[in-house]
């Protein structure tokens, strides 16, 4: 288990990271059996929410198992895989046993041109994923292979051992990847490097850039580029996609923390309550208020 405090990035959940200790020679990726003593850290249950920096995939092979991602409850069965990734808040269920593999990730494990060949950030796919039976075989398959070459450390010098293991991820992950678009029907948007460059710029900074022509303009394209490629990948503004990420992070905050609304407001872009209020409710219907009370 990990040692330490885990940090809350200031906002009241907790943020785990990797547990590199837990890992067969210290490499940044594990998989194993689920079970339930798995835990990120000894003072964190695993039903609370929190945020963990690396990834999580885990294939099923009972089920129904239900899980919370970002105020969305997913009911995975046998056969199913779900993919958590860094930043999401999520909760694991107490009801349910979790049967199956899971594998865990360092996001710097991986060369920068395989994370971007397998969309380890695509954060707009879905996380829970259906694979029909010959997609099944083959991902099991290579996760097989996978925990193989991982429990293997008397074969190869460390060095080798992680370079096999780097090959050997990428080609599950390739295949998770594929299955991933393929469900969501977004092929076109992993080839959409303006979209992507978009996505990626929103996730760094929507908690102080709201505007739509301040994005355009540190990207280098004119607005009409960024509506079209936005509007091509998403079906909906530049403006609505950054409001949308706005949203879910102040109810992340409400739901989550005892931050005062206030503090919640400036913590997502609003210094000014009254104007955070007016927006939460314009894109959500409720106050900011009610909504924290609903959940409570």
């Amino acid at each position: 288990m990990a040692g330490g405090t885990p940090p809350t990035d200031g906002d009241g959940i907790r943020t785990f990271p990797f547990p590199t200790e837990l890992a067969v020679g210290g490499v940044g990726m594990q998989i194993g059996p689920m079970g339930t003593d798995r835990t990120w850290h000894a003072d964190a249950p695993l039903h609370r929410v929190h945020r963990i920096d690396f990834h999580v995939v885990m294939l099923f092979t009972d089920g129904p198992v239900r899980h919370m991602i970002d105020f969305a409850e997913y009911e995975a069965g046998a056969g199913d895989l779900l993919w958590i990734r860094p930043g999401q808040v999520h909760r694991f269920s107490r009801e349910t046993v979790y049967r199956g593999t899971v594998l865990t990730m360092q996001p710097g494990f991986l060369p920068r041109a395989t994370v971007e060949a397998t969309g380890l950030y695509r954060y707009d796919l879905p996380p829970l994923l259906h694979p029909g039976p010959d997609r099944l075989t083959a991902l099991q398959a290579s996760l097989d292979q996978l925990r193989r070459e991982y429990e293997d450390t008397a074969t190869l010098p460390l060095s080798l051992h992680t370079a096999v293991l780097r090959h050997t991820l990428t080609a599950f992950l390739l295949r998770l990847a594929h299955l991933a678009a393929s469900s969501a029907q977004v092929t076109r948007q992993q080839t959409d490097s303006t979209f992507t460059r978009f996505r990626d710029a929103v996730e760094h900074d929507f908690a102080t850039n709201h505007s739509v022509s301040a994005y355009a303009d540190a990207l280098g394209y004119s607005r009409r580029t960024l509506v079209r490629a936005v509007r091509a990948a998403t079906g909906e503004t530049p403006k609505g996609f950054i409001d949308k990420r706005v949203v879910l992070e102040a109810k992340r905050l409400l739901a989550h923390t005892d931050m005062p609304i206030g503090r919640v407001g400036a913590a997502v872009g609003f210094p000014d309550a009254a104007n955070f209020t007016k927006f939460f409710h314009l894109h959500s219907g409720q106050t900011p208020v009610a909504f924290r009370a609903e959940l409570r």
